[in-house]
């Protein structure tokens, strides 16, 4: 039988440690605890959770840390999680895993909670012994393997308020340090630009988009998270006609994206707001896009997808939109079909 470990690299997780651990616990062999110099009970919490726990001296690189723990997990399959992660469903498919010969890489499905919603993608996280990682930050697996899907959902909130002014700058500051060395490395710059909407920084946010469209970068992927994230940042800065000149190549390319199309209608609203002369020809193209959404429905297969977007949240919208056009039935019969979620 193969054996499978869990592998974390933690620090100052006391408030979190635990709730993985006991998640994972019933269905790995071990788990193993890399402390990167905590100041809290985390090391404590995990040895009492069962985990074996190591210690490491930060060094700035999360590939080193990562790199390390999995050599002294050094299991058939490695299971990587964070500390602000949690196990919501899929533990028979990790003991599953006992009876496979490690010859590809699972991906798992991750909810990741943010103030006001989910947002939805697949990561590499199931990895075989011999696969290592490399990147200073967003780091990831090197390998030549297939992928296959499991399922395994893996809940996320290290992106809510009260954590994310702890490791504000950090993310900005290593991703940074990675660009001096890998400057065309468009990935790396939409990571830059991601961390700073999240504090919303939206003009630097924008010249990190903006350089990663410059450079090549795939047709899916992280770029259907990209360009709605752009257009927010666009609408934000009051950027509007940027953003509409940003979108209408993008149409095909990010045709079954629900948030391509949210986040289209967002910006035309803003637009129309601030723009009243020209309201009443951009107000169907605002349902036009709401509606778009509504018929993709959700797609959470799609990187960076946000719960709601393809249902309630665009329903919510256009209702919205129609009783301030005076379709109160429209806007009722809406709220009935797409009700928010209790």
């Amino acid at each position: 039988m193969a054996r499978l470990a869990l592998v974390v690299i933690a620090r100052d997780e006391a408030a979190h440690i635990e709730r993985l651990l006991r998640s994972v616990a019933p269905w790995v062999d071990e788990m193993l605890v890399l402390d990167t110099g905590s100041r809290d009970a985390t090391p404590a919490l995990a040895a009492a959770c069962g985990a074996r726990v190591a210690h490491f001296a930060w060094c700035e690189d999360f590939s080193a840390a990562r790199n390390h723990a999995l050599d002294l997990a050094a299991a058939d399959w490695h299971l990587v999680l964070d500390a602000d992660e949690w196990l919501i469903e899929g533990g028979p498919t990790l003991t599953a895993l006992r009876q496979q010969p490690p010859d590809f890489v699972g991906t798992l499905a991750l909810d990741d909670q943010f103030e006001g919603g989910v947002a939805h993608s697949r990561l590499s996280r199931v990895l075989p012994g011999a696969v290592r990682y490399a990147g200073r930050i967003h780091e990831q697996p090197q390998h030549d393997l297939p992928l296959r899907a499991l399922a395994i959902r893996i809940g996320h909130d290290g992106y809510l308020p009260e954590r994310l002014h702890t490791k504000r700058g950090r993310n900005a500051r290593l991703l940074e340090q990675d660009l001096a060395a890998r400057p065309g490395d468009a990935y790396l710059w939409y990571q830059l630009g991601k961390d700073h909407s999240v504090y919303e920084d939206y003009a630097a946010a924008e010249a990190a988009f903006a350089r990663a469209a410059e450079l090549p970068h795939p047709e899916g992927g992280w770029w259907l998270d990209l360009v709605p994230r752009r257009l927010f940042a666009l609408k934000s800065l009051k950027r509007h006609a940027e953003g509409l000149a940003l979108a209408e190549p993008e149409l095909q390319r990010c045709g079954e994206s629900p948030d391509f199309f949210f986040a289209l209608g967002d910006l035309l609203l803003d637009f129309a707001a601030d723009t009243p002369a020209q309201a009443e020809a951009l107000v169907p193209l605002i349902e036009d896009a709401w509606r778009r959404c509504l018929l993709l429905g959700e797609r959470p297969e799609l990187t960076g997808a946000v719960a709601g977007r393809g249902s309630h949240l665009a329903a919510y919208n256009l209702a919205l939109l129609m009783e301030a056009a005076g379709r109160e039935g429209e806007a009722q019969a809406l709220r009935q079909a797409y009700p928010m979620p209790a």
